[in-house]
């Protein structure tokens, strides 16, 4: 008997350690389920289907279960509860002799012989069984009556359960009890020589529970029949979603089949076709919707023609004291012809932290400016924008385009002077936060919006900008984020835009040095980061609160920044401190003061995780690191190796850490690559929790597939949703009839990230 996972195992590199620093310092989850199962399946002549059934008239729900079902499963109806899938299975379909049985062990079956039945104290029926190997006990704590009239001394069952130890004695608490029958078929198990056992006893799925539902008497046994009554009342209305020549393309089994086989499984061969073709529908069908989009906006919708580069663009690149790497001067390429095509560009920008983003911007904005149009760069928070601005007038220089800087911070007479100089042409690059987006804001030209971090800004907020151009003709859109996005999950979230990826960081930037240290290291720390300031480094300090909690033992930035007064005391040292809660003039006096070199030590929030440029930085101190997500870690860590110096990156955490949280700094430890780490973060945390994203992980709820796991099987669904679009970019053929109805559904109706209006 075993009990197993679909999950891939966890993959956990060994921890790594540097000589530099030995002077210093010597499953898959169970599902959750969203309940987007709309509309699983209809009858064509516009009867109401027993799939749209309330899932009260299910025999065995009525209407308290029901309501448990739909608060806690999401599940309302009878297609909901066919397509709740369980997320692992047990294989019943093997007897373990009693001898052999350990409390360790997972759950287990056994075929044994009632010996004697004992109820104690009128609250617990002590059962001994025995198999002619060994003997055990089977406790029940409810039931007592019924399960001592059916459990008779003699009498033969089957009983499952998981094993655990007693006063020194193996026993079973609650078993589940079949009755045993000779030859019945598929049940028996040739292989061990077993008797035909009940159809109970074959791959049984284990589906996701909490303890109302169980509470509620909607235990496992019996959510096993609800699947089995629904199975029998629903699955001959199921329709195919899928055409023929797919199923036959892709060596897809029926829909009916798959159904079937992942509710009760006539094999393991049998539960991966199941499993693999709903997976192989969800992610093409969410592909299909996605890449659909892309094709109707490249036909039917006008862009802004920017056929040149235009001198400003020249002057700027041979005014570079540095050359663009491979990867920038490839993503320019690509941007170009975007703007050139006359289609609204739609590009999503990744790269990882350093990786010269800020300088594709700059080039971009300028080919808008050299075609006569206008360009905004627009960040979610003022220090990013603020640092955007210091950069591009750097770049700007050559140029003689006059650029500006408009926040929320912004003074009356500079948001005058800015409005003026937008509203006549004369400021052809506007960077700024979400005071871009204000109704007096006007453009003479608008042309190019570039959105650095968008998944920090609303959905209303991006489309009020793009509604600023003048012309009607919607402005070419790029999005960038410096948070690595996982392959999968960009063409999942982001399907329907193109995607750019610059993989190279600029030569000569060198790697940061990263490793663990527990609060016992505290003073080798402090005296590494003294020997660093003796150099003439600096040193960010980075705490995951604020304010004490009281249910939550971390150190809290208040505390922190005293300690490190203590220990770094003026007039030696000086130490500035930035976090959320301080105004935006008190955030931009202290962080000036740590860009400037007026302050060695900077202690802040995770406020400074994207944004801060400051090169002479070269130690970055993660406090409290177990409480950070990978990507934020990795973003925190990019702060650093920004100059010419060698950098370190110090992971401090608490003397005990979990086993998950440990997993995380051995990753940060191990590699410096931000797509490695933001494919394992998806993989531990899931995609809808992704660096926290607005965006509430994926545009659909998928039942069944993984963004994470299933890279494989997304990679295939979407090079099979595009030929099927090159064939048939309206899917007006009759051979794909039912992938437009299938389309047709509310759960399709997905947002187009591209767009975003």
């Amino acid at each position: 008997m075993a009990v197993f996972s679909l999950a891939h195992d966890e993959i956990g590199p060994e921890r790594l350690g540097n000589p530099e620093f030995m002077e210093y310092f010597c499953k898959e989850r169970p599902r959750k389920h969203s309940g987007n199962r709309k509309n699983m399946g209809k009858i064509s002549d516009g009867k109401r289907s027993t799939l749209d059934s309330e899932i009260q008239y299910l025999p065995g729900v009525g209407p308290k279960r029901a309501a448990l079902l739909k608060s806690e499963l999401g599940v309302g109806t009878f297609g909901d509860l066919l397509r709740l899938y369980p997320f692992r299975y047990i294989d019943r379909s093997s007897i373990t002799p009693i001898s052999q049985i350990r409390p360790d062990m997972a759950y287990v079956q056994i075929r044994a012989t009632v010996i004697s039945a004992e109820l104690i104290g009128g609250k617990r029926l002590s059962v001994m069984i025995g198999d002619g190997s060994g003997e055990m006990e089977a406790v029940f704590f409810k039931g007592l009556k019924w399960v001592s009239e059916k459990l008779r001394p003699g009498a033969e069952f089957i009983f499952f359960g998981k094993p655990a130890s007693f006063n020194g004695r193996i026993n079973m608490v609650h078993p589940d009890i079949d009755p045993v029958q000779e030859n019945a078929g598929k049940g028996g198990t040739a292989a061990t020589g077993q008797a035909g056992l009940t159809a109970a006893t074959s791959i049984s799925g284990v589906y996701n529970s909490t303890e109302k539902l169980r509470n509620g008497g909607i235990t496992a046994k019996v959510m096993n029949r609800l699947q089995e009554a629904v199975l029998r009342a629903a699955l001959p209305e199921v329709r195919e979603s899928l055409p023929e020549y797919i199923l036959k393309e892709k060596g897809l089994v029926a829909i009916g089949y798959a159904l079937k086989n992942i509710h009760f499984p006539d094999s393991m061969t049998a539960l991966e076709k199941a499993r693999y073709r709903l997976k192989f529908e969800e992610l093409f069908f969410l592909q299909l919707s996605l890449l659909k989009q892309k094709y109707i906006r490249r036909r039917g919708e006008r862009g802004i023609m920017m056929p040149r580069v235009g001198e400003a663009f020249n002057l700027c690149y041979k005014a570079l004291p540095f050359d663009l790497t491979g990867a920038q001067k490839r993503v320019i390429r690509e941007i170009r012809e975007d703007m050139r095509s006359g289609h609204q560009m739609n590009r999503l920008l990744q790269g990882d932290v350093g990786s010269g983003k800020t300088m594709v911007a700059v080039l971009t904005a300028l080919i808008a400016v050299g075609n006569g149009f206008q360009a905004c760069i627009m960040a979610p928070t003022e220090v990013l924008a603020q640092q955007h601005y210091r950069n591009i007038l750097k770049y700007l220089e050559p140029t003689g385009v006059k650029a500006a800087l408009l926040t929320g911070s912004s003074r009356a007479a500079e948001r005058r002077e800015i409005h003026s100089g937008l509203e006549d042409g004369s400021i052809g690059i506007i960077t700024g936060t979400h005071a871009l987006i204000e109704d007096n804001v006007r453009f003479r030209n608008f042309g190019l919006a570039i959105i650095d971090e968008q998944h920090r800004f609303g959905v209303e907020q991006r489309a009020r900008l793009w509604r600023k151009s003048a012309s009607g003709i919607p402005p070419h859109i790029l999005v960038m984020t410096a948070t690595p996005i996982p392959r999968t999950l960009a063409m999942t979230l982001y399907g329907d835009l193109d995607v750019s990826v610059i993989d190279e960081l600029p030569p000569g930037r060198k790697p940061v040095l990263t490793m663990h240290a527990t609060e016992g290291k505290r003073n080798a720390l402090y005296r590494f980061m003294k020997d660093q300031i003796a150099l003439g480094r600096q040193v960010f300090v980075v705490y995951p609160l604020i304010f004490e909690s009281e249910t939550l033992d971390y150190r809290n930035l208040e505390q922190g920044f005293d300690q490190i007064a203590r220990a770094f005391p003026l007039p030696d040292y000086k130490v500035a401190i930035v976090h959320g809660k301080q105004s935006n003039e008190e955030k931009r006096f202290n962080m000036d003061a740590f860009a400037a070199g007026r302050a060695n030590i900077l202690v802040a929030t995770s406020v400074i995780e994207v944004g801060v440029d400051v090169p002479n930085a070269s130690v970055m101190v993660i406090e409290s690191a177990e409480r950070f997500g990978l990507s934020q870690l990795h973003q925190l860590r990019g702060r650093v190796g920004r100059g010419s110096e060698k950098s370190y990156c110090i992971l401090m955490t608490g003397n005990r850490v979990s086993k998950e949280s440990m997993h995380r700094i051995e990753l940060m430890c191990s590699t410096e690559n931000g797509f490695e780490l933001a494919e394992e973060d998806m993989k531990m945390r899931g995609p809808g929790d992704l660096e926290g994203t607005q965006q509430s992980g994926l545009p659909i709820s998928l039942n069944i597939a993984s963004v994470a796991k299933d890279g494989i099987i997304l990679n295939d669904a979407r090079a099979y949703a595009e030929s099927v679009l090159e064939r048939d970019p309206g899917l007006t053929s009759s051979a794909n009839a039912l992938l437009r109805e299938e389309l047709r559904k509310e759960k399709y109706n997905i947002r187009d990230y591209s767009q975003i209006s």
